[in-house]
């Protein structure tokens, strides 16, 4: 057996025992530790952002994509926000021990259901940093032992939040082993992790469609997976047109780069020749190129033809494709088709059609009347998120602590035996 994978194998062992005491820390000590994390991040700012410009320039240095610096980038402005989310999820409802329900049998038994932690989370990320402190929170809150493996471009970066982040939860009496980065850049530190079956109780892939599906195929474990995110918005026949301006230019320009951003604008053709025009000046004065379907490009002039694969593509850039259907229905059907079941949103005033739309459309976050953004654990409320799963098992949409836990069934008697 290599030395790398004797070292993979600790970790997870260690995890796996600190996860047994885990599951017992009162929620004040848990809370603690994530305020002194949060403290000790602002308080080690110019040693993080040190780190976070190694990575930087050796992005560019290799050329990587404007998208994927912009991930990878760190600021005053986004180790603040990391800090502020540590506090939110402190200040989120601790699930652990909550008793989801309760019932009596005919016998006499009363049976309940206990919230618990999972275990041990395995998360595998790539150019965030800021999924490290994440992850690290939201494991804490909801009880569980983390083991994180963050993208090797992202690792001077990742490393010293970690030990920022570790050091500030020792000193509040969280166990050893319960916090984990997998600090080399060896792939096979993966594949070793992803084998551990006896000591991981869940993996979560966050990044790419590559790395979700080559983790998904090596796993010996349960993975909740977070695909991409074709994202539509559906102006409806009855929208308010001034309001749908604001949610489309939001939806694609406010920050293209993730997976909650809109990649395919529809239009009811009742209502595309009125919006169109100034909707699409607005996205060409930000940037944004065109691709529009046979109608589209009747009533807007110099755009591009968009493709079948536009209607299944994640941009994560300033482009979006643009159709014409005919009403309700077609958005619907086209939604159903080709999104990733991620965020998909409706802009109406028509009371019948949003109830349709949500009905209909099987997406993780359906929307009426707003931006399909706003598909975040911070905005959700729980604080940060350590994922959007596009699953439909055991977690759907944005990933918080209540996200990171099972049950068990407790059950009382009085000494009932069954005939």
């Amino acid at each position: 057996m290599s030395d790398l994978k004797k070292d993979i194998i600790a970790i997870a062992r260690d995890a796996k025992n600190a996860s047994f005491l885990m599951g017992h820390i009162s929620s004040a000590a848990k809370d603690k530790a994530l305020l002194a994390m949060a403290a000790g991040l602002e308080k080690n700012k110019a040693r993080i952002l040190s780190a976070n410009k190694k990575d930087v320039l050796a992005a560019k240095n290799k050329k990587l994509k404007a998208a994927f610096i912009d991930r990878l980038t760190l600021n005053d402005k986004r180790i603040k926000a990391m800090s502020d989310s540590l506090r939110q999820v402190a200040a989120i409802h601790d699930p652990i021990g909550e008793i989801i329900k309760i019932w009596t049998r005919p016998n006499g038994l009363w049976i309940g259901k206990l919230r618990v932690p999972l275990g041990v989370i395995g998360v595998i990320y790539e150019s965030r940093p800021n999924v490290t402190a994440d992850c690290i929170g939201l494991c804490l809150k909801s009880g569980n032992s983390a083991i994180l493996r963050g993208g090797s471009e992202a690792i001077n970066s990742n490393i010293a939040i970690y030990i920022v982040l570790n050091e500030a939860a020792r000193r509040c009496g969280i166990p050893d082993g319960a916090i984990n980065l997998i600090k080399t850049t060896d792939r096979k530190a993966v594949h070793t992790l992803l084998t551990l079956s006896d000591y991981v109780d869940l993996i979560i892939p966050r990044g790419g469609e590559s790395l979700i599906k080559e983790v998904a195929g090596r796993s010996l474990i349960p993975v909740l997976k977070h695909y991409k995110g074709v994202c539509h918005i559906y102006v409806d026949e009855d929208a308010d047109l001034h309001m749908a301006e604001k949610i489309c230019f939001n939806a694609k320009v406010q920050r293209p780069f993730v997976c909650n951003a809109m990649e395919t604008l529809l239009v009811s053709r009742d209502v595309a020749a009125r919006f169109l025009p100034s909707m699409v000046k607005k996205y060409k004065e930000a940037g944004v190129e065109i691709r529009g379907c046979p109608l589209t490009r009747k009533i807007v002039k110099d755009i591009k033809a968009a493709t079948e694969k536009d209607w299944s593509t994640e941009y994560l850039d300033l482009m979006l494709s643009i159709k014409v259907v005919k009403d309700l229905e077609e958005a619907i059907e086209h939604i159903n088709k080709y999104s990733t079941k991620l965020s998909d949103a409706i802009v109406t005033e028509n009371y019948h059609n949003s109830v349709e739309f949500l009905k209909k459309v099987d997406s993780a976050a359906v929307y009426v009347n707003a931006s399909t953004r706003f598909t975040d654990g911070g905005e959700f409320g729980f604080g940060a998120e350590i994922g959007i799963s596009t699953d439909k098992f055991h977690a759907r949409g944005p990933v918080g602590a209540e996200e990171l836990t099972s049950y068990k069934y407790i059950v009382f008697g009085s000494g009932q035996i069954r005939e």
